[in-house]
């Protein structure tokens, strides 16, 4: 059993982490809200869902989890690991092209290399999938979502960067054009 002074310890480590999960998003387009954590992946668990709206239409969504084990019981090489999921609907001329896979997987390790955000044992999953209405939804129309999965774990307990990727990531998926770079379309088509 661990000592009283280690679980303080532990708890503060893990709300000073957390707290990163609290700053707001970079984008407008992005709303995050704190969801329920999974219990028993870890002693210590946080998570967080943010949606993507472009002209008031939710065009990506996902969550990010902490999962903190101080004493190391778990089978991820470090007290920390985060695992994240994101889902977007895509065009289905996108959605046929057959590197659709490593380009949303590159979306992910650039945001995290562009967000500073040092990392290991990174692993995960692209899935497409294509939904098609029959009977009384077929009027409903096909429509084809990516979604990835992945977890890693952070090189330190300041999970900053961490998020700011995992935003960026989904800023990606729904077809964001970067921070700095300014969204021509959208700018013609204001009034």
């Amino acid at each position: 059993m661990p000592d009283v002074g280690s679980v303080e310890n532990a708890h503060e480590t893990f709300r000073r982490a957390v707290g990163a999960l609290h700053a707001p998003p970079a984008r407008p387009e992005i709303a995050v809200g704190e969801i329920p954590a999974p219990q028993r992946l870890a002693p210590h668990t946080a998570a967080v869902s943010a949606e993507v709206t472009v002209q008031g239409e939710e065009v990506s969504w996902g969550r990010l989890i902490v999962l903190y084990d101080p004493e190391g019981t778990r089978d991820w090489p470090g007290p920390f690991r985060l695992v994240c999921q994101v889902n977007a609907e895509l065009e289905s001329e996108i959605a046929v092209d057959p590197l659709l896979g490593p380009v949303a997987w590159s979306w992910l390790t650039d945001a995290l290399d562009g967000q500073g955000a040092a990392h290991h044992t990174l692993s995960g999953t692209v899935t497409r999938a294509t939904t098609e209405g029959f009977g009384t939804k077929a009027g409903e129309g096909t429509s084809t979502e990516v979604e990835m999965r992945a977890s890693w774990t952070p090189e330190s307990e300041d999970l900053s960067g961490h998020v700011a990727a995992w935003l960026a990531l989904l800023g990606s998926a729904a077809g964001l054009p970067p921070l700095d770079v300014a969204d021509i379309a959208r700018q013609r088509s204001r009034p």
